[in-house]
């Protein structure tokens, strides 16, 4: 079309039978998934860091990080059953071993890890079998990275369109989310004195976090859309915002224990405001049947171009 001149053909608009929407919903409830995602990020990543801490010695770090690790893992198994309705439904889940299930293998990460954490931190606290105590702490912590990022894969083995198309970068972006949120906790829980491992761990999963979510969405293109209107619009907004203020705070409180305890809040809630964005965006997604069409006409064009090139070089005898 020459500058200057108007199309005649409205802009398409895309319809499913009876206005239905193509997809269904997401059936999980809400708050009680984007809040089981935030916990298992924070208990995961906690893992981690307590392991740090008893290897560098900071006992304080070491205490907080323990007991974080392990509240969480019990808050987010309370959710997880609370969202599956009845408890049996969790225990039925680990009868069978399904590898080709996010679900089933995320049943097997969080019921060693709830164990293992819950172990580490009483032994810890009471004195208990602290060598068995070690051994159930670095247990965890091998566990701890699944844990904070099995969800992106649950999330992206759905038809929701915008969390599988972006399979390629969420568990990233998960596992850097809860670095963040794992290290902002141990800021304002732990010792001043020995927090540098989670200010360091923080201001790297946040800065990860950043830079991933926008190469996310520049790779999703049109399906990025919901990230940046509505409800799921503000959150991520939100999330940027208390993110880049956790970086902020915590460049200026290297002296000032309250500012550092002040900037790891906000990268725990920046994390969870993402955790609530990604979930609410899907959401949206659903909805809408042009995020449904578009991306299947797409790949139907694309295998039919790819068809005709190979066609086109084939030679006949």
């Amino acid at each position: 079309m020459k500058r200057g001149e108007q199309s005649m053909v409205p802009e398409p608009e895309f319809q499913s039978y009876y206005g239905r929407p193509i997809l269904k919903e997401p059936t999980w409830k809400t708050p009680d998934v984007p809040i089981y995602l935030w916990i298992g990020g924070i208990a995961g990543g906690s893992s981690l860091l307590a392991e740090g801490a008893a290897l560098s010695g900071r006992p304080g770090l070491e205490r907080v990080t323990r007991l974080t690790a392990a509240t969480g893992a019990a808050i987010g198994t309370v959710a997880l059953v609370h969202d599956l309705g009845r408890p049996e439904r969790f225990l039925n889940m680990l009868r069978v071993f399904k590898p080709t299930s996010p679900l089933s293998v995320g049943s097997y990460i969080l019921a060693p890890f709830s164990s293992l954490a819950g172990a580490a931190a009483a032994s810890h606290v009471t004195g208990v079998a602290p060598r068995l105590g070690r051994l159930a702490g670095a247990g965890a912590a091998v566990f701890g990275p699944p844990l904070a990022t099995y969800t992106a894969a649950l999330f992206s083995n759905t038809a929701i369109p915008v969390w599988h198309e972006a399979h390629r970068e969420l568990p990233f972006v998960f596992g850097a989310s809860a670095a963040a949120a794992a290290g902002g906790t141990a800021m304002m829980l732990a010792p001043a004195a020995e927090s540098g491992p989670a200010v360091r761990m923080a201001g790297v999963g946040a800065v990860a976090e950043l830079g991933l979510a926008h190469h996310m969405e520049q790779r999703l293109g049109m399906l990025a859309e919901p990230y940046e209107k509505g409800l799921a619009g503000k959150l991520t907004k939100l999330s940027r915002a208390l993110t880049v203020t956790g970086l902020g705070l915590s460049a200026l409180g290297q002296r000032r224990p309250w500012l550092r305890r002040v900037a790891g809040a906000s990268y725990s809630a920046g994390s969870l405001a993402l955790r609530f964005a990604v979930f609410e965006a899907g959401r949206e997604s659903a909805r809408d049947p042009k995020y449904v069409v578009v991306p299947q006409r797409e790949r139907i064009r694309a295998r039919e171009e790819e068809a005709r090139r190979q066609g086109s070089g084939t030679v006949s005898v």
